[in-house]
């Protein structure tokens, strides 16, 4: 198997937690809570990309990119997430709504979404290295 680099993903769930963390303290900053979702944003198309390297080396019958639905039902199949595939067309559905249209209730709604997506990317982060590694 190839060796995957995973310092761009590390990154990006570290500076997302350095957001959460200081939202947490900050909450009446809107300022903040919009890096905190543009990191959401980031990090949540980058673990994709992630799951989406991982099983192609994993499955390497696989030619095309797989569909979102199958990328997540094939990283459940390899243990790599942490929660379902309803959960993660919520943060798909979150993370498109973010970026596409914005507004005062939709931001504050997927504050509680991003707090919950960190402990998914931590659980990936964790998961891909171990597979790979083994």
């Amino acid at each position: 198997m190839d060796k995957i680099d995973f310092t761009p993903l590390e990154k990006a769930i570290k500076s997302l937690d350095e957001i959460i963390e200081r939202y947490n303290r900050e909450s009446y900053d809107d300022a903040i809570r919009d890096a905190m979702i543009k990191r959401f944003e980031y990090t949540y198309s980058l673990s994709l990309r992630f799951l989406n390297r991982f099983l192609k080396q994993m499955l390497p019958e696989i030619e095309d990119n797989l569909t979102f639905n199958e990328i997540i039902r094939e990283s459940n199949r390899f243990g790599l997430l942490k929660t379902n595939l309803e959960e993660w067309t919520l943060y798909r559905q979150k993370r498109n709504m973010s970026s596409h249209t914005y507004d005062e209730d939709g931001a504050k709604s997927l504050v509680v979404v991003i707090h919950n997506f960190r402990d998914e990317a931590h659980f990936l982060l964790e998961q891909l290295k171990k597979n790979i590694n083994d």
